[in-house]
């Protein structure tokens, strides 16, 4: 018997759902990682981009425990010299919660071309209105 490697033109892909209201940021986004690398599924390769597509909802409902809305920062840098820019989580919850659930589902992908690949197939929304029903999406439940 031989080892099953999956074909990427051979690859079914489907698109869940997942509702982020009231779950640690940390948490969603390892499920979500997970669904987008494919690690779910029986054919999963590590070499092929085997994931499924992933809708977050209700982002701006999303937690982060302990003091982490005031300790935590979301840095990025412009390149140039001093370009360094801070904002706090809080600040950053309250004005784009869609750019922190990206951050964290983002640094938990392969950082690779493959990772890149498998971060365009997900789709975060502040709210619980998307515009993907024409996808059938599977809701998808976090124990």
């Amino acid at each position: 018997m031989s080892t099953f490697f999956a074909k990427a033109n051979a690859v079914e892909r489907k698109w869940y759902v997942i509702d982020a209201a009231g779950l640690p940021l940390g948490r969603l986004a390892t499920e979500a990682a997970r669904i987008l690398r494919g690690k779910h599924k029986p054919t999963f390769t590590p070499n092929v981009d085997t994931g499924d597509h992933v809708i977050i909802i209700n982002a701006e409902k999303v937690v982060l425990t302990g003091n982490k809305l005031d300790q935590k920062m979301y840095r990025r840098h412009s390149g140039y010299p001093g370009g360094l820019k801070e904002t706090p989580y809080r600040k950053l919850m309250q004005n784009m919660p869609e750019r922190a659930v990206e951050h964290a589902v983002k640094g938990m992908l392969p950082h690779n071309k493959l990772g890149a690949q498998m971060y365009t197939k997900l789709k975060v929304y502040r709210d619980e209105n998307h515009p993907h029903q024409a996808q059938q999406p599977e809701a998808w439940t976090i124990q």
